[in-house]
């Protein structure tokens, strides 16, 4: 049993059942035991892998979409690239390798990465410690340094607990975790005995009974982030991650573990645990805040729209011999049945500005 599920046992038994969302977050976060301040949880040799670490070539796009969106803000004599959740810090050096197109955007950069990891942190040290510009970690998006910004993350939001609620007699009733009544070592899932009640569930009025929505704290608290920090200051947001792009009911909390999905309450701190991104909720939530919102678009059309088969050819032409490993990463970004519609493009940003890249269409 890991340290981690021993000490959530002790405090269920004491204190009664805990809601998703505070179970998401001691997995994921807690200082000792979680998930993500233990491990480099990355790769071939990890838990998950991400667009970054299948082709240089999507950080690369994303490098040219800060270049114009500088450019689109003026070129500002000082510009924050604050990146959420890094990973190892492979999009960032690819987006800094691209972004040499323009040695002026470079000497405007400034990068903050916001990470929860100290063994991430460490390994993203070492893979830019030859950055072309500063390099700062930061804890949140408000610790990082004020000015004019460019905020990118990659399956970022997916790592926002959630709540979850089942429909039942009409009412919406919260699920949670529970000691299991026939294994005290054991965690289930289980319903809330009283029903309770949300704005946000007058959006599934006409659910049938059984039906489960998940509602995450998290993406209120990150718009009044980004309108705080785009209230002085121009700047935009690009957010990419899975999910639908209409809100939709089911149950989407999954747990990973070496590349494969495993019972999220077996031992929590050793597995990954995500829920896909509900882009209406994060589009509503931005206009509500007074921002800019263009997409979300399906991770393939904005790719595209970028130059991603433009560069696949140009990569193709300069190694001969990596064609069919191209062509692969290519179509795992790009392709249906893979990332290329799942996964969503979405950017918010302070009023004023031009349309931004890649959301012209």
């Amino acid at each position: 049993m890991s340290p981690l599920k021993t000490r959530l046992l002790k405090r269920i038994a004491a204190e009664g059942p805990m809601n998703i969302a505070s179970f998401m977050g001691a997995a994921l976060f807690d200082p000792t035991d979680g998930f993500y301040p233990t491990r480099d949880p990355l790769g071939a040799d990890g838990d998950f892998i991400t667009a970054p670490e299948i082709s240089q070539m999507f950080g690369e796009m994303i490098g040219l979409w800060c270049v114009q969106s500088w450019r689109d803000m003026g070129r500002p004599d000082r510009i924050q690239i604050i990146e959420l959740g890094p990973g190892r810090g492979i999009m960032m050096s690819d987006i800094l390798r691209a972004a040499k197109v323009d040695k002026a955007f470079l000497r405007a950069a400034n990068v903050t990465l916001v990470e929860a990891s100290p063994a991430l942190e460490r390994v993203q040290g070492q893979t830019l410690a030859d950055a072309p510009c500063p390099v700062s970690w930061a804890g949140s998006i408000a610790d990082a340094p004020l000015g004019p910004s460019l905020i990118i993350g990659n399956e970022f939001l997916d790592c926002l607990p959630i709540r979850q609620f089942v429909k039942k007699d009409g009412a919406f009733f919260e699920r949670v975790v529970a000691i299991d009544p026939n294994n005290e070592d054991a965690l289930i899932f289980a319903l809330s005995p009283a029903p309770d009640k949300y704005e946000d569930f007058n959006a599934y009025e006409d659910a049938e009974d059984g039906a489960l929505v998940e509602i995450c704290p998290g993406i209120p608290q990150f718009i009044d982030d980004l309108t705080e920090r785009f209230t002085g200051y121009a700047g935009r947001a690009l957010m990419i991650d899975y999910g639908p792009a209409r809100s939709e009911t089911g149950d989407s909390l999954q747990a990973l573990k070496k590349h494969t999905k495993v019972d999220p309450l077996a031992e929590p701190g050793d597995a990954d645990l995500t829920a896909r991104v509900d882009f209406e909720v994060l589009a509503r939530e931005g206009n509500y805040g007074g921002l800019a919102v263009f997409g979300p678009l399906p991770q393939a059309e904005f790719l595209r729209a970028l130059g991603l088969d433009a560069r696949a050819a140009l990569l193709t032409r300069s190694a001969q011999d990596r064609a069919d490993v191209l062509a692969r990463q290519a179509a795992r970004l790009t392709d249906d049945d893979q990332m290329g519609q799942l996964f969503k493009a979405i950017c918010l940003q302070s009023p004023g500005l031009l349309t931004p890249p890649g959301f012209e269409a």
